[in-house]
């Protein structure tokens, strides 16, 4: 199944605020940035997936499922892991994803075992037996993590899995995201307001604003889907090179600049190509590399945003 998440028309609505307005948008294999800035909607689409919100219009799919009409089905094969922490301070953390485990079904044997190796895999070993409200925010982050993955999920949801995380925190939390991901083959969808995470760990992403889907695709498509393409064109020869290519493209129409060397091209593709081979054609200059530029996802962000 490639459309592990699939949402047309979306629309939900808490008395007077619309959070999702239309919404439409597919979540495939891998790892998916579910971005926006915070009061986006995202919180509200992740309680869709989980069956924990009725649509006003629209639909959704979850596994190939209605999660609202099916969502015992759905939650079995779902891990999640929520941004509040709700986790009852007294319980060690192995009795906490332990009986999680037993909510997903497990016997109790099989259990115990599988939230050791959770544990383990998040980097809370040694801590497992300790009373989750002595351990530090980054801990407790772990343990969401842990017993969202305790039950071998078919999907893992996370919802701001960094909050409240140091600079160190979030960089080992991110590649335990990663890990589960592109390691452990769940497909995953990360949901976060911060654009660097989503682009650090993330295959693909769907980008909400006000309720709405913006954007939405394989982040190496978003960064090359433009209306103008752009070339680097780094050459050998120094300035007067520079200079001298520069000079040929602008006589053949395209617009070019250069910096430390690099030559920037911007016209509409395919017709680039075309003038850039004429253009070293007809004045010689070596070459060392010719490619595309791509966006950031910022600026993705930033152009739908606008």
């Amino acid at each position: 199944m490639d459309a592990v998440v699939e949402a047309t028309a979306l629309t939900k609505r808490w008395g007077s605020t619309l959070a999702l307005d239309g919404a439409t948008f597919t979540v495939g294999r891998g790892v998916t940035g579910l971005l926006g800035a915070n009061g986006a909607g995202k919180t509200t689409t992740l309680g869709m997936m989980l069956g924990l919100h009725r649509p006003d219009a629209g639909r959704i799919t979850v596994l190939g499922r209605d999660p609202f009409t099916a969502g015992a089905d759905v939650r079995a094969r779902t891990g999640y892991s929520p941004e509040h922490n709700a986790m009852p301070p007294d319980v060690a953390a192995h009795d906490l994803v332990r009986h999680l485990a037993e909510v997903h079904g497990l016997p109790h044997r099989a259990a115990m075992n599988r939230a050791s190796d959770a544990l383990y895999e998040v980097g809370l070993g040694e801590e497992r037996f300790r009373p989750v409200g002595t351990m530090s925010t980054g801990q407790r982050q772990r343990v969401k993590l842990a017993q969202a993955i305790v039950h071998d999920p078919s999907l893992v949801l996370l919802d701001e899995p960094t909050d409240g995380l140091d600079p160190v925190q979030r960089e080992q939390m991110l590649e335990l995201i990663r890990k589960i991901g592109h390691e452990f083959g769940l497909d995953v969808v990360l949901s976060s307001h911060l654009l660097h995470e989503v682009e650090q760990v993330c295959d693909s992403v769907v980008i909400l604003d006000e309720g709405r889907t913006v954007e939405s695709g394989r982040l190496s498509d978003l960064r090359t889907t433009t209306t103008e393409q752009e070339l680097l064109v780094e050459v050998d020869g120094g300035p007067d090179a520079a200079a001298a290519l520069i000079a040929s493209l602008h006589a053949l129409g395209a617009a070019a600049v250069c910096s430390d060397g690099v030559v920037a091209v911007a016209l509409e593709a395919p017709v680039i190509y075309d003038m850039v081979r004429d253009a070293l054609a007809a004045t010689g200059v070596a070459v060392r590399r010719i490619e595309p530029r791509t966006r950031s996802l910022e600026d993705v962000f930033l152009g739908v945003s606008q």
